[in-house]
């Protein structure tokens, strides 16, 4: 049996009829950038964060960025945020001129260690950038003991809740992707900003348009981030099954844990304050190359998330960061393996991938 690691095109199947009428009343209406279905899908995801304003852009990175550029993040600022997960967080201080400041995790939620982020205030520290990190939220609530307005980078918890209301609406700004492998995924990139704010809701309308406030006025120095119109129409249809798909997610979670729960392994955790939407679901295991290894041989490829913390990312080499700076990220990234996930696996793939990892303990 093969069991494909990500499967985008699963999803597309299981609603081909919607998706190709939405995408059909788009081209025949002409209006392909920043039309009727990107202002009703703005409106349809800030609801279901708890948020009144949503702000598409073109790409969850550039959520980020503009994010921080709404907010006035420039040089002489220092912004903290995680050094394991995907560069895009750290990528977003850096364009603004910003100093990019790292914390630590928790060893096995792999979130923001708050104690540690708390150490690393400075009088130039402007913001917290917190990752929602594989599907469950960070420690918001201590996270806004700081002081510090907080950017939730929400890429990987569409869904999540933390203490009872969805992350997203709950620090100043909250950012989405909707790149094709997240939980609500577009065919090709797309992201938004969510806010309680009508003003930065504003300023972020701006921004994401070369600074216009009135056309050919440019008041703002922006981008050009503007959410297609077709990826806005395709995920319209794919939102009305984003909490079944969050569901099953779960359910999957739950037999992997029954499955692989007597095995010398670390399964995930769960913060107390938080659910998990299982966007990865990730082990940490001793002879991980080895067992990423067995898997692929029995048709079950993985991908690291992720092998090389960002402080140690040859980009960064003029902060001066060595190994052994945030260690228990770099144990992280030693050790973490995640499994195949998906809303369309079945449970007959998930029990494969099971037996696999199983027969590589000699269970």
């Amino acid at each position: 049996m093969n069991v494909p690691f990500l499967n985008p095109g699963a999803q597309f199947a299981a609603q081909r009829k919607e998706i190709l009428a939405a995408v059909e009343s788009v081209l025949e209406r002409g209006h392909y950038i920043l039309g009727p279905n990107v202002a009703a899908l703005e409106s349809e995801v800030a609801a279901y964060c708890g948020c009144r304003f949503g702000v598409g852009v073109n790409s969850g990175s550039d959520a980020l960025t503009l994010a921080l550029r709404a907010l006035g993040i420039g040089p002489g600022d220092e912004v903290i945020t995680t050094p394991f997960t995907y560069i895009a967080p750290a990528e977003s201080i850096h364009q603004m001129g910003a100093k990019i400041v790292f914390a630590d995790i928790h060893p096995r939620r792999f979130t923001l260690d708050p104690a540690d982020v708390a150490r690393r205030v400075t009088s130039r520290t402007k913001a917290i950038l917190p990752v929602h990190l594989f599907g469950q939220a960070a420690p918001l609530g201590e996270l806004e003991q700081c002081g510090l307005p907080v950017v939730e980078d929400c890429a990987q918890a569409i869904g999540t809740h933390y203490r009872g209301r969805p992350v997203g609406g709950q620090g100043v700004l909250g950012c989405l992707s909707f790149y094709p492998t997240k939980n609500l995924g577009a065919a090709g990139d797309g992201g938004m900003v969510l806010t309680q704010d009508e003003a930065l809701a504003h300023r972020l309308k701006m921004l994401r348009v070369h600074g216009i406030e009135r056309r050919y006025h440019h008041d703002l120095h922006g981008w050009n981030s503007r959410l297609y119109e077709l990826q806005a129409a395709i995920l319209r249809v794919k939102l009305t099954r984003l909490t079944a798909g969050n569901e099953r997610r779960a359910v999957l979670a739950a037999r992997y844990v029954a499955g692989l729960g007597d095995l010398p392994v670390e399964l995930p955790e769960t913060a107390p304050d938080s659910t998990h939407i299982y966007h990865v679901f990730a082990l940490l295991v001793d002879r991980r190359d080895e067992l990423q290894a067995h898997l692929a041989e029995h048709g079950v490829p993985t991908l690291i998330y992720y092998p090389l913390p960002l402080h140690l990312q040859k980009v960064y080499a003029d902060y001066g960061w060595k190994p052994g700076d945030f260690p228990v990220a770099e144990a992280v990234s030693r050790r973490i393996l995640p499994l195949p996930m998906y809303p369309e696996l079945t449970d007959e793939q998930v029990d494969h991938v099971i037996r696999v990892i199983r027969t590589f303990f000699g269970r």
